[in-house]
């Protein structure tokens, strides 16, 4: 993606057209994992019922798979339901399910468009069947896709990954003797995938609530105290851009950020 790109799809003299201008399209992460969080109290400071915080945030996932898209990511992850959250009230999850639904229904023209493939991460087996359908259906329209890869971490929990992923390992008869991390990981969700350089949190949490916890091992962390239905691509912006200043560390010695870790 080039800057010329981008600024065609920014207001021109916007606060985005500024940081877009900031950006080093060389150096751009890999592989970006967000946390949507903030949901229930973006609806609690504006006295409304939480499931208008999940309306509202549906928002922000078309802005920001957009915008990454537009900006040239080559993967986007998002956290949109963990294993635990379950545990919510059952119409608080069904209407998770008919956002989700529904976004998939309204925007798979546009994830076509911007040739964006879909793929979900997480329990599939376990949703629902018009769930999995839906899934299904964007998943297969959008498999021959090249652009950007838009992961979903739906019924999602990384110590639940890596239980699996071990199970298939065993399964698929490997030697234990020969196994190493990068064979290892080749049985987890994101197989072929770039682990994330950047992970991006909301509404201003310090933890990572079992998200990629393989992959995240040596990712950048940014927190912002936006709740999730605020945050746009001018808050993605500023973040890619507070990676690019960063000298990433790996265990040992300071290495800067480049293009292609």
């Amino acid at each position: 993606m080039s800057l010329e790109a981008l600024l065609a799809a920014v207001p021109a003299g916007s606060p985005e057209e500024g940081l877009a201008r900031q950006v080093k399209f060389e150096r751009l992460p890999r592989h970006i994992a967000v946390i949507m969080d903030g949901n229930g109290r973006w609806a609690a400071q504006r006295h409304l019922p939480r499931v208008e915080g999940h309306r509202a945030g549906i928002d922000s996932v078309r802005d920001i798979v957009e915008s990454s898209a537009r900006v040239g990511i080559p993967v986007l992850t998002l956290y949109a339901f963990s294993v635990e959250n379950w545990k919510r009230p059952i119409t608080e999850v069904s209407t998770l399910m008919s956002l989700l639904k529904r976004y998939l229904r309204l925007e798979l023209n546009t994830l076509l468009r911007n040739n964006i493939r879909f793929k979900v991460i997480g329990r599939f087996e376990e949703l629902s069947p018009d769930v999995q359908t839906e899934l299904k259906a964007a998943e297969d329209r959008t498999a021959s896709n090249s652009g950007m890869q838009f992961n979903i971490a739906l019924n999602y929990g990384g110590r639940a990954e890596i239980v699996e992923a071990a199970r298939r390992m065993l399964a698929s008869g490997v030697d234990p003797e020969a196994l190493d991390e990068a064979r290892f990981a080749g049985f987890l969700y994101t197989a072929g995938q770039p682990d994330p350089d950047l992970l991006i949190r909301t509404s201003g949490e310090m933890r990572v609530s079992n998200f990629l916890l393989w992959q995240i091992a040596y990712a950048e962390i940014w927190v912002t105290d936006t709740l999730w239905p605020d945050f746009r691509a001018r808050h993605l912006l500023e973040a890619i851009i507070d990676y690019q200043k960063r000298d990433r560390r790996y265990g040992g010695i300071t290495q800067p950020v480049v293009a292609g870790r």
